[in-house]
């Protein structure tokens, strides 16, 4: 598997209107941030972009800003892309930077996107059955190619549904995003086991 050809898009540049304005990926988990607690599990020779308001972060990576700034996931993905483009990224994995355990699922991701020909996309299902499109492989040409002209504010389903995708089902503790403050105590539980 050539690493260098996988990038990961990590959206942090979000509201965090649920978690009264904090912002959730600085929330403290196990002795570092909930997005650090992601950063560094992901492997380690594959190019991160994370996409927000730039900060310090346990693990080197490169900073964007969607634009507008606050305009959403997809407004994010283009960023991200833009910004993969010099690192020529073939494939690239989109995750929040509020999933503070998503890391191991992206390689299985990866290989799942690789081995189906044909395919564009390989997102997530959590244990209910919900698709998951920032936790998810893309191949970034079709991706690229999905995108609006304007990003801000676009829908993510509606750039899903414009790809061929296939679906892998997750556990709940990969799935979990931390955007309520029962999400946060739950994943302090869990990494606290």
């Amino acid at each position: 598997m050539h690493n260098q050809q996988i990038g990961v898009i990590v959206l942090c540049g979000g509201l965090s209107s649920r978690l009264a304005g904090r912002d959730k990926t600085r929330q403290s988990l196990a002795g570092t941030t909930v997005m650090d607690h992601l950063l560094d599990a992901l492997p380690s020779g594959w190019t991160v972009v994370c996409v927000g308001e730039e900060r310090v972060t346990t693990r080197s990576v490169q900073w964007c800003r969607e634009s507008p700034p606050g305009g959403g996931p997809v407004a994010g993905i283009a960023a991200g892309l833009d910004h993969l483009e010099s690192a020529q990224a073939r494939i690239c994995v989109v995750v929040g930077g509020d999933m503070p355990f998503a890391a191991p699922t992206l390689p299985t991701l990866v290989a799942a996107l690789k081995a189906g020909s044909g395919l564009d996309a390989v997102l997530a299902t959590d244990p209910d059955g919900h698709l998951q499109p920032l936790l998810a492989a893309y191949r970034c040409e079709a991706l690229q190619a999905a995108l609006p002209p304007r990003p801000g504010g676009a829908r993510v389903m509606a750039i899903v549904g414009a790809l061929a995708t296939g679906t892998m089902t997750c556990d709940a503790k990969s799935t979990l995003d931390v955007d309520t403050p029962e999400a946060l105590e739950q994943a302090r539980q869990i990494a606290g086991a």
